[in-house]
């Protein structure tokens, strides 16, 4: 019988913001895939949870997801948690949540904070109709292609930002 995966949010900064149903989550599955397990891990140590963890971001997304799925096929069950927020929102866990489907593999969402919805609510601008746009390309051409694709659009726009190093 197969495992579920889980898609759990996690607090956008404040450790209270995690739900009880987040954290019997966490402290119910078999294994978490996180986006980075040192920031995983004060989350956890936070709430006393104990639980093994992989490795899932972007770069290894492909070769983790299947070794992911294929535990899940075999009966555990997984949640994935990103650094903040809700995972698969311009998140690798897309990918993984993609690769279930494929295989057959029941997710689940346990809702979370959201960066998008946060913004948006405090913006003090039009919240009936938007539109997320994600992250920008870093690529100059790109970046400046996709915002003039935009011009004329009259909705509330959210766009995300890579940090700079």
């Amino acid at each position: 019988m197969s495992g579920i995966l889980y898609v759990t949010g996690t607090p956008i900064g404040n450790l209270s913001d995690l739900s009880p149903r987040a954290v019997e989550t966490l402290e119910s599955v078999d294994f978490i895939a996180a986006e980075d397990t040192r920031v995983t891990l004060k989350l956890l140590n936070h709430f006393g949870i104990k639980k093994p963890m992989v490795s899932y971001f972007e770069h290894n997304k492909r070769e983790r997801g299947e070794i992911i799925c294929a535990r899940i096929e075999q009966g555990e069950n997984c949640a994935i948690v990103t650094d903040a927020g809700m995972p698969c929102i311009s998140d690798p866990g897309e990918d993984l949540v993609k690769l279930c489907e494929e295989r057959g593999i029941k997710t689940v969402v346990i809702p979370g904070p959201s960066a998008v919805i946060s913004a948006l609510a405090v913006s003090g601008l039009s919240t009936g109709r938007f539109t997320f746009e994600g992250f920008l390309s870093v690529n100059k051409k790109s970046r400046t292609d996709h915002l003039k694709s935009l011009a004329n659009e009259h909705r509330t726009m959210i766009f995300y930002e890579a940090p700079h190093k």
